[in-house]
């Protein structure tokens, strides 16, 4: 579904990407790790054209991703839910669903494709808040909000950056279940977590993150295996 190849990408002429590649399969959920800085969410502002690729291959579909604008590679079916939620403050829950609607390949996210009552289904605190400002919610809820309100776009994948930072132990289950939630009904997830006991308990397949580059590619098992991995770059 997406093949990311050798990439290099830069802040300025500081050199953040060396080299990375990796592959999601459809329907899996896969998570980059690592400590602060070392290029995870780069790495999704890559995928996503936010940041440019200065090198390598990013194939969606067998769709070339590298030259493409945001809002292209966006219609193609990536959704992108940044680390600082970006929710519509003064707005309503619903009303910030409504905004999440584009234009997009229907079904793609499973029959019928997402609608607001198929998200008040499946999410019922977010229909017990609909009416709600985006200034009233928790930070579980927000990020909750962030989240859905990608998926409104029918996305096929989506890249999710730091879903459970800054949240309470009680709400990080919260927002791990959604997240399952959101793979069962069809939709692909890559997403970058720094907490590992989090990260661990929903995603397939795993590749972590030091200096720009990718050093361990494995699957829950491989990796609660690899404890010299988990010591020199998760601190686990």
């Amino acid at each position: 579904m997406l093949e990311v190849r050798d990439i290099h990408s830069y802040y300025g002429k500081s050199h953040i990407l060396h080299g990375v590649s990796l592959d999601l399969k459809e329907g899996e959920m896969v998570c980059l790790i690592g400590r602060n800085g070392v290029g995870k969410s780069t790495t999704l502002k890559s995928i996503m054209g936010i940041v440019k690729p200065q090198q390598g291959s990013i194939r969606f579909h067998d769709q070339e991703l590298v030259g493409l604008a945001p809002y292209e590679i966006a219609r193609l079916g990536v959704g992108y839910v940044p680390e600082d939620r970006r929710i519509f403050r003064s707005l309503t829950v619903h009303e910030n669903l409504l905004m999440g609607i584009k234009g997009g390949k229907k079904g793609s996210a499973g029959e019928g494709g997402w609608t607001v009552e198929r998200v008040y289904e499946l999410f019922p605190r977010l229909q017990e808040r609909c009416n709600n400002k985006g200034s009233h919610l928790s930070g579980g809820e927000q990020q909750m909000l962030t989240v859905v309100r990608t998926l409104m776009g029918n996305p096929r994948l989506i890249l999710v950056d730091e879903p459970t930072e800054g949240l309470a132990p009680l709400i990080v289950k919260d927002v791990l279940d959604m997240l399952a939630t959101v793979r069962k009904s069809g939709v692909t997830v890559l997403m970058v977590e720094q907490n590992f006991k989090a990260a661990i308990k929903i995603a397939d397949r795993f590749y972590i993150m030091s200096k720009g580059q990718i050093v361990f590619s494995g699957n829950q098992a491989e990796l609660l295996a690899a404890e010299d991995v988990r010591k020199n770059y998760l601190e686990v």
